[in-house]
């Protein structure tokens, strides 16, 4: 899978767009990926609350979606960019590749409702490509 010239503009021009409410983003992700798949809270038993509202919940949502919109900037060579991140997850934090495509999923179902008009069938398909080739990169020292 590639993204072509028209991807790469909506996911630059919409994640520009929903930048200035990454830590709104994020906590919204990760409450709700933490609230219906319980599963993943294994990832987390170090936290004392993992309640929705919880100060980790808030800060760590951010730091993954600040992540995700950093990686932007990656989006020709996302492989290469993230390959300290894929170490990490795969030998030190030790997270199954599946739980990227659920976060992935509970991001793009915040993005439609915070933005409905801006998250397009359009702006939707490139995002989901993006999403599904980060996913990729970040799942490189898996293999």
């Amino acid at each position: 899978m590639s993204l072509s010239e028209k991807d790469k503009a909506r996911i630059k021009g919409f994640f520009s767009l929903v930048a200035d409410q990454a830590k709104d983003i994020g906590h919204q992700t990760l409450a709700r990926t933490l609230v219906v798949y319980p599963q993943t809270k294994v990832y987390f038993a170090h936290w004392k609350d993992l309640s929705p509202n919880s100060p980790n919940v808030k800060k760590h949502g951010y730091t993954v979606v600040k992540g995700v919109i950093d990686s932007v900037d990656l989006i020709d060579n996302l492989n290469d960019g993230l390959l300290n991140l894929s170490e990490l997850h795969a030998f030190r934090l030790r997270i199954d590749p599946a739980n990227f495509k659920i976060l992935n999923s509970n991001l793009q179902i915040v993005l439609a409702m915070m933005y409905p008009a801006e998250f397009t069938p359009q702006v939707h398909v490139s995002v989901d490509k993006y999403l599904a080739l980060l996913c990729m990169g970040l799942c490189e020292k898996y293999r």
